[in-house]
């Protein structure tokens, strides 16, 4: 016997990702040196409820998903305070691809961009100054900025829309990832994203291929979350039921993927996740670069 959903049940009854809110506050110095961080989040807890949901086990001790990507970061500075509150909601939550890096990279990689802008740096320059003790993150930063020829004007052709580029870096179950994304907007304030240049040191390289194939399936599936992913609640009924209501990313949408593996001699490292956690910070940087608007909730709209 086999009891398969619909999708419209499956969509209406399924496990989401936790909602999750994040506050920063940031100090520089004269010479616009990051010097201090304060990050405190807030979302439930997925372990908390898998645990009692399919093992009917109680809770047992912190999880770690609900901050992974917050405080194991590889950015230095002088003085930090990063810090996340469980926080308790009646909506099921479950494993989203990254998991709390799903978020926890959005909020990270997109404040550090607000900081650069702050200290009237460049934004690969800015993080690149904090890595000096990263050597791995540092190449994987120059090498996508190499790639996507960073800190020259994007170029469309002739008669079309404007278009900026914006970077993020996250590491995740392992593997350093890297991602140059460039964007358009339209009239109707439609957000493109054209091409996304991606970088990953994942340690030694089993199968190439294969670490392609993730990498361009998590920006996809990452977009998708980041430019039309949301799921609303009325009266305990979610309004979402379909593609039509709840859309992915589609042929005609999907961007240029080009993607670069890191030569390393390093143990294998994950490869299904680390592609997912950049993108929406580094399309949300690209639109500042474009039309100054900071855009600090998914899924991403302009006013």
């Amino acid at each position: 016997m086999q009891t398969i959903w619909s999708r419209e049940q499956d969509i209406t009854h399924d496990f989401y990702r936790p909602a999750c809110v994040s506050r920063f506050t940031a100090g520089l110095d004269a010479q616009g040196a990051l010097t201090s961080w304060k990050n405190t989040s807030a979302s439930q807890a997925i372990v908390l409820q898998v645990l009692k949901r399919i093992f009917d086990l109680p809770a047992a001790g912190p999880d770690k998903t609900t901050a992974e990507g917050a405080f194991d970061q590889p950015y230095e500075w002088p003085n930090a305070r990063i810090a996340h509150e469980v926080v308790e909601a009646g909506v099921p939550v479950g494993f989203w691809r990254s998991v709390g890096h799903s978020h926890q990279a959005f909020f990270k990689e997109c404040f550090m961009d607000e900081v650069a802008a702050a200290a009237g740096q460049d934004p690969v320059a800015f993080r690149a100054a904090l890595l000096k003790n990263h050597p791995r993150h540092h190449k994987v930063l120059q090498q996508v900025a190499a790639m996507s020829d960073w800190g020259q004007p994007a170029s469309p052709a002739t008669g079309a829309l404007l278009r900026a580029r914006g970077v993020a870096l996250h590491q995740s179950f392992g593997s350093v990832v890297a991602q140059v994304a460039e964007v358009s907007v339209d009239a109707d304030k439609k957000i493109r994203v054209h091409k996304v240049w991606c970088v990953i040191d994942c340690g030694f390289a089993v199968n190439p291929n294969l670490i392609r194939q993730q990498l361009e399936s998590g920006i996809v599936f990452g977009l998708s979350a980041a430019l039309s992913g949301e799921i609303t609640i009325e009266n305990g009924q979610v309004q979402q039921s379909n593609f039509h209501d709840y859309p992915v990313l589609r042929l005609d949408e999907c961007p240029v993927i080009e993607s670069h593996i890191m030569a390393s001699t390093e143990p294998p490292e994950g490869v299904g996740e680390p592609g997912t956690p950049p993108i929406a910070s580094a399309v949300a940087n690209a639109l500042f670069a474009l039309t100054g608007q900071r855009l600090r909730a998914l899924p991403l709209r302009l006013a």
